[in-house]
This record gives structure tokens, sequence and C-alpha cells, in this order.
């Protein structure tokens, strides 16, 4: 067992602290890695808080992690010492059952490993990014290529992947025309990945206060959902929405904005359930879907198209003294647009 430095949190009301955690020694196919970046991602804020169920403390969140290799276990083939690699929401899963056999770990039927707020097969519970190290089979461990800095590369391991996983599997592209609802972490990277992806992509936001980003983001059109007269302008509109907030919204109206065979996908989840008219999906032959992050192979995938296309998450970098009042801004949407934790000043 190793000992590292980390922050770590004692219940829903409590404030991060200074922690040491201890991680497994390599088995075989295990892979060391120094965390340089760890990204701040709203699901761990409601797990932190106990919002969606009950949580064993102390808790160490983060599932957006970037950094070097530094050990390897001796039957490990993929990765040496010295390689920039990331781990993502999620650190083993059965590999065996059918979705696993699809390269959709995340869907495995006996349950994924989540990154933190887990328990491993060993029995220990999981703790996630905000610390010094991770110990992880390599199997679960992605390649970040050389020209994506690790800071910003760190939050595509969540945001980046669970908003390109259904931008591809509902095949966003040419003539498809994509919204996007929400301009926040998430938001701010369905905009960037659907323009690359060659979609007519439009922002629906509370607001139009960040409409000079979402344009510059590649957003076409931008319309703020205040506007009663944006659903009536827009209905029928869009092959494919997707939505990124984690609030209670009217979804009903965001269902007549989709034309013929369109699709809603919830990203976002929030803690309340959403209240669904089937009315507003039966005449159009509407689908609501969700969707959760995406299996290893796609998000190296998504690594790589982001490393292809020049896409990058906007972030501002923190220390780990601030994790709190990050925490405080981001309920408050006060961040352009996703905080990563800079795990040297741990």
């Amino acid at each position: 067992m190793i000992t590292v430095k980390a922050r770590a949190v004692d219940g829903p009301d409590k404030g991060f602290r200074a922690a040491e955690i201890k991680r497994r020694d390599l088995d075989a196919q295990d892979v060391l890695i120094e965390i340089k970046y760890a990204g701040i991602c709203h699901s761990d804020i409601h797990i932190a808080h106990g919002d969606w169920g009950e949580v064993t403390y102390p808790l160490v969140p983060g599932h957006e992690i970037a950094g070097v290799v530094t050990d390897v276990g001796q039957e490990v083939t993929k990765y040496k010492v010295g390689d920039r690699v990331g781990v993502g929401c999620m650190v083993d899963s059965c590999g065996e059952c059918v979705n696993c056999s699809k390269d959709e770990e995340q869907y495995c039927l006996k349950g994924h490993v989540p990154t933190y707020a887990g328990v491993d097969k060993y029995g220990e519970p999981t703790q996630g990014g905000y610390s010094t190290h991770i110990v992880v089979t390599e199997e679960f461990v992605v390649s970040i290529p050389d020209n994506l800095p690790l800071d910003a590369a760190a939050p595509l391991l969540c945001a980046g992947i669970t908003t390109y996983s259904p931008l591809n599997h509902w095949e966003a592209g040419p003539g498809k025309k994509i919204a996007v609802v929400g301009m926040g972490g998430l938001g701010h990277m369905a905009v960037k990945i659907a323009h690359a992806m060659g979609a007519e992509v439009t922002v629906l936001s509370q607001s139009l206060k960040k409409k000079e980003d979402g344009l510059a983001f590649g957003a076409h059109h931008y319309y703020a959902t205040s506007d009663p007269e944006t659903f009536t302008k827009l209905a029928g509109s869009f092959d494919l929405i997707i939505n990124t907030v984690s609030a209670n919204i009217d979804i009903n109206a965001y269902f007549s904005l989709l034309a013929l065979d369109g699709t809603l996908v919830n990203v976002g989840a929030p803690a309340e359930p959403l209240s669904v008219n089937v009315f507003t999906l039966i005449p159009h032959r509407r689908s609501f879907a969700g969707s959760m992050i995406g299996g290893i192979r796609e998000t190296q995938e998504m690594l790589d198209f982001c490393a292809a296309h020049d896409i990058m998450p906007n972030i501002e970098v923190i220390s780990a003294d601030q994790i709190d009042k990050a925490y405080e801004r981001v309920l408050a949407s006060d961040v352009k647009y996703r905080f990563v934790i800079d795990t040297s000043t741990m």
C-alpha cells in the first residue's frame, strides 16, 4: 500500500480537508498514475452532498483525471512509465457481460466500478482524483494525445465523453440540426463537438448572457428559453436535443422542439424526477432517451477526435484549497466553464 495526499469531505454539509488515503500495491495489470490535474464535475457536488443517495464518508471525489504513469505491473502492455494518461468515471467492470463485450462497460450488467463512491473487486471503497496518485487496471486507462495539455484534457474524461457519446450514437453530422440545452461545463463541450462533427448547432440557454461565447464555440444560433417566443419559433426544428442541465426543467416544452423522429437525450441528471406528458412524444414519433458517459474504446476515440479537431474545454485552474469555493461557484453558474484542480497543491 502507498499513502498519498488528497482532499476529502466527511459529510454532506462538510467542507473539504487535507487528508491521506491508501492506494493498493500494483497487481500485474495495474498502472500507478501521478495525477497532475483533476476536473470538478457537477456530479462530484451531487455525490459529495448526498443528493443521489447514501454515501460512505470520508469521500475523495474526482473522475476527470489527467496525469503521468509512474509505475506499471509486470503484465502491463499498453502503458509505460512517462506516458500521458487519463482516467474517467469508472475503473473496472465485469468484462464478461454482453454490454462489456460490446465495449459499453458503462452499462455493465453487473454494475461498473465508479472511480469514487464505489467498491472495487477487493471490497475496498474507491476514492477519486482529488488526490496525488491513483492505481487503476490498464484496461480502464486511456492515452492522452500529445497536443492536448493535461489541464485541459482532464474535463474531457467526463464532460467530453458525456457529450461526445450521444452525439456519436445519434449520428450528429452534416444535415443534422442539433440543439444543446444549457451552456455550462457539459453544454459548451457539446457545442464544440457537434460543430466539429458538421452539424448545425443551436444553443438553448436561459438567457443570452453567454451568447457571444456560444457563437465563438461553434453554435450557429442562440436563443433564450426564458422568452416564450423561442418555443413558438423553434417548434418542430431539431433532429436531436442534448439536455445538459441538472435541473428540473419543463421537459415537455423541449419535446415540442423536436422534428419528426427527433430525440431528446438527457445527460444532465437532476435529483428530482421529471414529469413527462406522453402526448408531447406520440404525435411526431419523438423519443426521450438518456446517455451515460461512454465505454473505454469510445472515450479513447473521443480524445483522439478532440486532438484532431483542436477541441478543448475552457477551464479555470484552481488550487486544492479552493475546492469549496469552486463548488459554490458551480452551483451559482459562475464558472467559464470547468474548474480543474492543480494536484501539485495538495
